[in-house]
């Protein structure tokens, strides 16, 4: 599969993505992200692949929408809402749940800038590591009077609570590398050197892992957002009846007792 703006290589269980469009800090083109829709794709449909791996090439991650033609509504006749609506409508919403989505566990690294949408497009990683130097900016309200969007709304407060997400939204403040592990919006931030040593040694942890049961986890701490701790155990319960039947659970039990490292299959 040929592509002009990301680069896609699945090599050992590990599909590692990277936004290649250096010369723009990697922006949102519609191109773009109709490549990462097809790649992520791509990765669900290989077998052999058992985790996911985005970075970005250059000095930064993503800087966000592309926003180059942005000033006219085009030769259509929409206006620039309409067409807006119609790029997040066919665009940008699909990749944000297609990956949210993703049944194997995304890991992302970010290198050098993630701001408006490339924050988004980050903080969609179930492991999320950053550069020494990198930096994370909601630049959607103070800069472009608009509100976050690429999920920012639903996932930020999830992560990092509702005062500081509002901060981050309204002030538009760069958010460092260091700040953002403190505050648990990422889970680890590494030397700008380390940053895909790291990345990989998580890929491979991953990779090595119950593929299949990594998507419940995701589903278990979704369904918790909503439930009470009757219903969240009684969630617990009914998928809990279904994993012990399976293969991984008996391979891990056995593994435990012979006290061996488990070696699960991709189910």
């Amino acid at each position: 599969m040929d592509f002009k703006t990301i680069l896609l290589d699945i090599n050992d269980g590990i599909a590692t993505l990277t936004l290649n469009r250096p010369e723009a800090l990697n922006a949102l083109s519609m191109e773009l992200v109709q490549e990462i829709r097809q790649a992520v794709l791509a990765v669900e449909e290989d077998s052999s692949a058992r985790v996911l791996l985005i970075t970005g090439a250059g000095r930064g991650f993503c800087s966000g929408a592309d926003l180059k033609g942005s000033k006219t509504a085009g030769d259509s006749g929409d206006s620039m809402g309409e067409r807006t609506g119609e790029r997040m409508r066919l665009g940008f919403n699909p990749l944000v749940q297609e990956i949210y989505e993703s049944t194997v566990p995304v890991v992302v690294a970010v290198n050098g800038v993630a701001a408006g949408g490339g924050m988004g497009l980050a903080m969609l990683g179930d492991v999320v590591i950053a550069a020494r130097s990198a930096k994370f900016i909601q630049v959607f309200t103070p800069q472009l009077g608009i509100i976050p969007d690429m999920g920012s709304t639903w996932q930020l407060q999830r992560l990092i609570g509702r005062a500081r997400s509002l901060g981050m939204a309204m002030l538009g403040d760069r958010i460092s590398a260091e700040q953002a592990e403190e505050w648990g919006m990422i889970w680890k931030c590494v030397d700008d050197d380390a940053l895909m040593d790291e990345a990989m040694k998580i890929a491979k942890q991953l990779r090595d892992g119950p593929t299949k049961t990594f998507k419940e986890v995701r589903q278990a701490f979704a369904h918790a957002e909503n439930a009470t701790m009757a219903e969240q155990l009684e969630y617990e319960r009914q998928i809990q009846l279904v994993l012990t039947d399976k293969p991984n659970f008996i391979e891990g039990v056995t593994a435990f007792v012979e006290k061996r490292k488990p070696q699960f299959s991709n189910d």
